[in-house]
């Protein structure tokens, strides 16, 4: 499903059962905050809905830092959040390159687990007014790419 909620219940699920997985790779769509296009191996992850500041501030350490995922790659932010305003998109783009909704989970609770982490991301639109329709209007398309991306990638093996 879509968001943190459901992401970090489905993979704790997962990573606490009776075969633990060797690796979890996540595979989705993101905003583009910039130029960026295509198919990506995420570089780091980071939240962006928290305020992290003010939490510094009350307990003295941070409670959600950046996540580095791959020595290169494309920076994401997530939230829960569906990015489609101008505004956020360029806040946003200050600090990152795209925009989902559930990486930072993956991210985190698979490295909490000790298992290693990447995660995939195709380019849906570019997190602006209308990043909802092009969304909805490329899913397809979407699953698509990222399934031929996939196929190619572990045959290769």
């Amino acid at each position: 499903g879509i968001g943190r909620i459901n992401t970090v219940a489905a993979l704790t699920e997962a990573l606490v059962g009776d075969v633990k997985p060797a690796s979890v790779i996540n595979i989705g769509t993101a905003g583009s905050l910039g130029s960026v296009t295509g198919v990506h191996r995420v570089g780091s992850v980071l939240l962006h809905d928290f305020s992290h500041s003010a939490v510094a501030d009350l307990t003295g350490g941070v409670a959600y830092p950046p996540i580095t995922l791959a020595d290169d790659g494309p920076v994401l932010a997530t939230g829960d959040l569906f990015v489609e305003d101008s505004a956020t998109r360029v806040r946003l783009a200050e600090i990152a390159d795209l925009v989902d909704m559930e990486g930072y989970a993956v991210a985190w609770v698979a490295r909490r687990h000790g298992v290693p982490v990447e995660l995939i991301k195709l380019v849906s639109d570019p997190a602006g007014e209308d990043a909802g329709r092009l969304w909805i209007d490329g899913v397809a398309e979407c699953s698509r790419i990222l399934d031929a991306h996939l196929a190619e990638r572990f045959s290769a093996r």
